[in-house]
């Protein structure tokens, strides 16, 4: 490389840096754990698109394009979307990327910026030529994957056991209140645990990357969600429970739940998609697809047509026959009445962009959603079917479900960590005796470092438990801290799970996520999870004594990531 062409790329790097701290004003660099999170892969990665070679684009032959799309679809779709018209992530569409050409972009992605983009060369996630040939690709038109219609979901449907040839009654002797549903991510499977004799009932086929496990109203039928959209239906009084039924319900996606409401119980199920961009109600028995309902749309304040708002999560109302569907983009969520799916009604309430996950407060009427990358958590009031508050939190919530306990101060609070930085937000949740306090942030806890997942209580447990499995930190992401619900300002204790798990020191991750409780709400399960070439487990702990009880081991247990208990995913005990 000549000198001259290394000074003019050193002054790329010095302009474009100086834009995108511009960018971020008042903002802190983007921490380790944000990276790991924004840059998850999508299962898009495999489909086959529509694509055409831009001519005003670098030259690029097909190898090339096919393997900068699946870096792409690996890196670069959860933050600047499918379609690369932008979501947390910048737009990254021909008009924008021609018009800074090759050197800027390759400058850019080498390097990164302190609002959000990782420096994929220098952290030696991409070489030179990746990064050139990324540079070049984000030139070219976005290719297109396929829409979903009814038809393509009815096409993969499938009835394993139709209902009049299911059980009458519970055929097995397990106490499926406290069975837990773990996820084997990489695996494509589900391990249904005896949560009393902490034993492996069955491994379940399922899509990939089962993103949650949802329980029916009757909590006979388990829902599972792949991010590749496949549902499976699990009847949990078989005498070995396995699935009963499944479809997929588009090409990529997150979200399950089931009909809640008094008289709807078991009747439907909805699932909401990244890719397409809507939602599918079925028949809660079979699965098979009723209706699809698109959620592209307009931005709430900006007012700016979205062309790919992804269904970031749903639960189901307790107060009427509706649906809680949280669409990320465009921060709206969507209140949709079940009771006549011929005249569907939908209620629409905007709060802010980027709504992702959230859990009920302990009376079950506000859904308390982490509008992430706006740092907000947004109350929604399933009762009257409005917002009824705003809050701003730390930096980027991701609660799971949260977790309700009772403040000593301000009365009942609802909780959530951050990926962003070290605060645990606690939120007030209770507008008739605490109303001074009602959907403020009370409190700010403080953990020990970003990268956090998911935090948890119980109603019969004084503690309160945090994970950070996405710290770059070892330390930090193979423990967990605990507090004392009643002495918070003392701080937390640090467990060791992953040095509790003693699995071989064969070089894997070991992060520690997703504390979970049995129902008795006497134990906390955690998963170790390490790669899927490497030993993972499931460990116990005593809530009470915060001591090791028991260590899962088998080989089966492939990268376990989320795990479900039965009774308080159908309670929504959290």
């Amino acid at each position: 490389m000549t000198a001259k062409r290394i000074a003019r790329l050193v002054a790329l790097a010095a302009a474009t840096l100086v834009s995108a701290t511009a960018m971020a004003q008042g903002s802190k660099p983007v921490s380790e754990a944000e990276k790991n999170y924004q840059a998850g892969s999508s299962p898009l990665v495999n489909e086959p698109m529509y694509q055409s070679m831009n001519p005003k684009a670098p030259p690029m032959t097909q190898a090339e394009f096919d393997l900068a799309r699946k870096i792409y679809f690996e890196r670069c779709a959860g933050c600047h979307g499918v379609l690369r018209k932008g979501a947390t992530g910048k737009p990254l569409t021909p008009d924008i990327t021609l018009a800074k050409g090759t050197d800027y972009l390759k400058v850019f992605i080498a390097y990164g910026s302190p609002a959000g983009m990782p420096n994929w060369l220098t952290s030696g996630e991409m070489d030179e030529k990746q990064v050139d040939l990324m540079a070049r690709y984000i030139q070219q038109d976005p290719p297109t994957p396929p829409e979903w219609s009814l038809a393509d979901a009815k096409n993969t449907w499938k009835v394993i056991i139709p209902p009049e040839k299911r059980p009458t009654k519970k055929m097995n002797k397990y106490n499926i209140d406290n069975l837990f549903s773990t996820t084997l991510r990489d695996t494509g499977e589900v391990a249904l645990i005896d949560g009393d004799t902490k034993e492996i009932i069955n491994i379940v086929k399922t899509g990939y990357a089962v993103h949650i496990s949802r329980m029916s109203a009757s909590g006979r039928y388990l829902f599972v969600i792949g991010r590749d959209a496949k549902i499976n239906m699990i009847d949990l009084w078989m005498e070995k429970p396995d699935n009963v039924a499944e479809i997929r319900v588009g090409l990529e996606a997150r979200s399950v739940d089931t009909s809640k409401f008094k008289g709807y119980e078991d009747k439907l199920a909805i699932a909401g998609s990244y890719w397409p961009p809507q939602f599918t109600i079925m028949d809660g028995n079979t699965l098979e697809p009723l209706k699809i309902v698109s959620t592209r749309g307009m931005v709430v304040g900006t007012q700016e047509y979205h062309p790919e708002p992804r269904v970031a999560s749903i639960v189901a109302s307790h107060y009427k026959p509706e649906f809680v569907v949280n669409v990320k983009e465009t921060g709206k969520t969507m209140m949709v009445d079940y009771s006549n799916l011929n005249a569907l009604k939908m209620t629409e309430i905007g709060s802010a962009p980027f709504l992702h996950d959230g859990g009920w407060d302990s009376s079950k009427r506000y859904f308390m959603v982490a509008a992430n990358n706006s740092n907000k958590v947004a109350a929604i009031d399933a009762k009257d079917g409005k917002l009824a508050g705003l809050t701003e939190v730390g930096k980027i919530p991701h609660p799971g479900r949260g977790a309700n306990f009772i403040h000593p101060k301000y009365g009942p609070v609802w909780a959530t960590g951050h990926l962003g930085d070290e605060t645990i937000s606690l939120i007030g949740t209770d507008p008739k005796k605490n109303k001074q306090y009602a959907f403020k942030e009370v409190a700010k806890l403080t953990g020990p470092g970003g990268g956090a997942l998911f935090i948890k209580t119980h109603p019969k447990s004084k503690n309160l438990w945090s994970d950070a499995p996405l710290n770059p930190d070892p330390k930090v992401s193979q423990a967990v801290v605990v507090f004392d619900i009643n002495n918070l300002d003392k701080g937390y204790k640090t467990l060791p799970i992953a040095e509790w798990a003693d699995l071989p020191n064969d070089g894997g991750a070991k992060r520690v996520t997703q504390p979970e409780y049995n129902k008795a709400g006497d134990e906390v399960w955690f998963a170790v999870w390490s790669a899927k070439d490497k030993a993972s487990a499931l460990v116990v702990v005593d809530d009470k004594t915060l001591k090791l009880k028991k260590v899962i081991k088998d080989p089966r247990l492939i990268t376990p990531t989320g795990h479900f208990n039965v009774y308080n995913t159908q309670h929504d005990v959290y």
